[in-house]
């Protein structure tokens, strides 16, 4: 018991400013996305009758269609949440079968599944993604599916995997040398054991910071798909909210409501899950922790340096 609480001690330091204003964001706005849906009118609800700016009636006024856009907006947050959760998780599992098993394993089964990775890696995200969404959504025998917050998810999570591989791949070539890897190998211990059991419990800073970044990569993809018009018909997400906005001239009508909110909490829910990611980097690499310090200590004895130097001189 008291080794925890020492272990505890010791990484309470490590709770800096970056982890907490991150967090708070970032729990904030999970909070509205689950609890708001519960307590706003139907989002799809147009009875309101057309444009209206923000009022005691309409927190955030209503949209061109006569939707509230706080409801919209609580509703698109939970789509937008769903959607980089999901994309992260498959990114990072994926992540974790051509990062962690090439770099262990190596030989001929790190060589292919590097090639493909950096096949993967070297074309351009963006295009990709659009182009997989297109043809998808306008495949036969899909249905509803193809136009679904899943479908958008699962292809973000395909397409966005490789930079973390590579991450996860440099690490475990690294730690497939340590000694209580060869140990566990001359035990006899299985390749997918040792990985389980010796190699992923190390990993679990890094794989946490890769599934943020993953998260955070789907929900700015989502986004950036809904708003060219190859997002979700079927769900409400905080993209789609952003290219009714643009398709119903928001800006030119000056409905700020409309289309500022949304792009804020995307703003908000990427600098968190950025926060986040900074701050766990930090306690992988506790360089990165102390360089500020170290900044700070060198500034301080240049300037007593020349202190000295004038001093002299005088």
């Amino acid at each position: 018991m008291a080794d925890r609480l020492a272990g505890i001690r010791h990484l309470l330091p490590r709770m800096s400013g970056k982890l907490a204003v991150g967090l708070v964001l970032v729990g904030l706005i999970t909070l509205f996305g689950l609890l708001g849906p519960l307590v706003t009118v139907d989002p799809r609800d147009s009875s309101f009758k057309g444009l209206r700016p923000p009022s005691a009636e309409h927190w955030l006024g209503t949209s061109k269609l006569g939707y509230d856009v706080f409801a919209q907006l609580a509703t698109g947050t939970r789509g937008s949440l769903y959607i980089g959760l999901l994309g992260g998780l498959v990114a990072l599992l994926l992540a974790i079968v051509f990062g962690i098993l090439a770099g262990y394993f190596g030989g001929w089964a790190d060589e292919i599944l590097t090639v493909f990775t950096n096949i993967m890696l070297v074309i351009p995200g963006l295009p990709l993604v659009m182009v997989i969404a297109a043809y998808v959504q306008n495949a036969e025998g899909l249905g509803d599916f193809a136009r679904s917050s899943t479908l958008v998810a699962l292809i973000l999570g395909v397409t966005g995997w490789s930079g973390s591989a590579i991450v996860l791949r440099a690490q475990a070539r690294s730690l497939r040398t340590r000694e209580y890897v060869a140990a566990a190998r001359v035990a006899g211990e299985g390749g997918l054991r040792i990985i389980f059991v010796e190699i992923l419990p190390n990993l679990v800073p890094l794989i946490a910071a890769q599934l943020i970044w993953g998260i955070m990569s789907a929900v700015l993809g989502e986004a950036g798909l809904s708003y060219l018009g190859l997002g979700p018909t079927n769900s409400i997400t905080l993209g789609t909210m952003l290219n009714d906005a643009q398709t119903g001239q928001a800006v030119g009508s000056s409905a700020w409501w409309w289309f500022v909110p949304p792009g804020a909490l995307i703003a908000l829910l990427g600098t968190g899950l950025a926060l986040v990611n900074f701050a766990i980097d930090e306690i992988v690499n506790p360089k990165l922790r102390l360089a500020p310090q170290a900044a700070r200590q060198q500034r301080r004895a240049t300037r007593a340096g020349k202190g000295v130097a004038g001093g002299a001189y005088a």
